[in-house]
């Protein structure tokens, strides 16, 4: 029998997220992002067409490199302005009654303490609806704008990041019991302190005493998300992640990946199962191949180069920050990070040396693009299904069209082949897609359950 997919919509509060220089496009709303009914308006949409979650992106610094020029990013709104999701989220929270809300907050930015009631108070007011995706910052300046000097390294900040966990999952899961509120008028008991606990957490990074002064929200714990597939990232995931979010370039890639972190989840003690995998795409939809070739064509045309090439820190010189001349061929660029992309670009034009301008088209192109027609995109997704992926996290061009057209073309025919489900998810985000409320007993997480009775 068809599994369902499970559909995700990635979108981020500002301007230009991933696809640089669509914002022009006739079509294209985005530009708008500080006009909160533009979000509300999308997230009703998503609701409509069976979306299980909308998912923010979000940065905490600038791409490029220090002290370096930031001119294409405000030009380009690369990310800047953007605004901070969390507060967003409350504004769509009760807006909608089923769609799931998830959010990217680095360990840079929040003390555990303090986005733990941040979260605990999102999913009270969405009644369960919230995800958290773990990042741990790639930019120079995010560490910076947090007081640091630089950023540490790569590994260490993922056993930063482990602590950050542990303290919240503290929070979260141990700190009240279950029954701790009791909310009696007869007895003028309003919560059982024998039942409230508080954590004393004492780490390498932090210390809180606690208790967590929410009670235990719908889902106690948001749902996990995690995008990291180095080494490190995929312990991490196979430890903490309830979903992951990947950008495979083949389905037979994607298939290795998925297994090789679904074994490190359970030598972990969980289930293979305990971990979703959402694979990202973007969607250009035509009637017939000719139509979607020729909007294709029509999206390329908008394309920013510098975008392109300023988000993947490959297109700049590194001492000035400055973009590189487009026609530069990519032998003469001088690189510190990003060298098997370019060195995949080199490899795949034997026949002329590939240039700066060809390096920004590619990315465009590779970042799971798929072109056609509404049957040709569900053989593609079924391929995908087959590899192992649970979800789609759409990808958009323009804010709302992208998804607008989706839902109104392809989904009706993944519904019929079985990849989308006919009826509405309900209740918590967890339960959408897992079956059950609340962190398994597989878990880590839930490890924290009771210990501190």
């Amino acid at each position: 029998m068809t599994r369902p997919l499970h559909f995700s919509a990635f979108v981020m509060n500002t301007n230009s997220h991933i696809q640089h220089g669509l914002w022009r496009h006739p079509l294209a709303q985005q530009a708008d992002f500080n006009d909160v009914q533009l979000w509300i308006t999308l997230a009703k949409t998503l609701e409509a067409g069976n979306f299980d979650a909308m998912f923010f992106a979000d940065v905490v610094g600038l791409y490029g490199p220090v002290n370096g020029s930031y001119e294409v990013n405000a030009r380009e709104g690369l990310q800047i302005p953007s605004n901070d999701p969390s507060v967003l989220l409350s504004a769509l929270a009760v807006s909608t009654e089923n769609l799931g809300l998830a959010f990217t907050s680095s360990i840079l930015q929040s003390h555990p303490f303090d986005f733990a009631r941040k979260v605990s108070t999102l999913d009270h007011i969405s009644n369960g609806r919230i995800g958290w995706n773990v990042v741990t910052s790639s930019l120079e300046n995010s560490a910076r704008n947090f007081g640091f000097d630089r950023l540490i390294e790569h590994d260490e900040r993922y056993r930063w990041a482990q602590e950050y966990m542990d303290v919240v999952y503290k929070l979260w899961e141990g700190s009240w019991d279950d029954g701790a509120l009791m909310k009696d008028k007869a007895t003028g008991i309003y919560a059982d302190h024998t039942k409230i606990h508080k954590i004393n957490h004492r780490g390498e990074r932090y210390q809180v005493e606690g208790p967590h002064l929410p009670s235990p929200s719908a889902q106690r714990t948001p749902v996990i998300f995690q995008a990291g597939s180095s080494p490190a990232g995929r312990a991490f995931a196979a430890l903490n992640a309830e979903a992951q979010f990947i950008l495979a370039p083949t389905p037979e890639i994607a298939a290795k990946d998925i297994a090789a972190t679904r074994a490190l989840a359970v030598a972990n003690g969980r289930r293979a199962e305990d971990i979703q995998f959402f694979q990202g795409i973007t969607f250009v939809i035509g009637s017939t191949e000719e139509e979607a070739k020729r909007n294709e064509e029509e999206i390329d045309d908008y394309i920013s180069t510098d975008g392109f090439l300023a988000h993947i820190n490959l297109g700049l010189d590194q001492a000035t920050g400055t973009p590189l001349d487009p026609d530069m061929p990519l032998k003469d660029i001088k690189h510190e990070g990003g060298f098997s992309h370019v060195q995949w670009l080199r490899d795949s034009n034997p026949d002329r040396e590939p240039t700066v301008r060809d390096l920004a088209k590619i990315t465009a192109k590779v970042r799971g693009r798929f072109v056609g027609t509404p049957e040709q995109i569900a053989d593609r997704l079924e391929d995908w299904q087959h590899a192992g992926v649970d979800g789609i996290n759409v990808m958009n061009w323009t804010i709302p069209n992208s998804y607008e057209l989706f839902i109104d073309e392809v989904m009706p025919l993944l519904r019929r082949r079985g990849l989308a489900r006919n009826e509405p998810g309900v209740g918590t985000l967890r339960h959408r897609l897992t079956g059950s409320d609340q962190l398994p007993p597989s878990h880590y997480g839930r490890s924290f359950r009771g210990m501190f009775s």
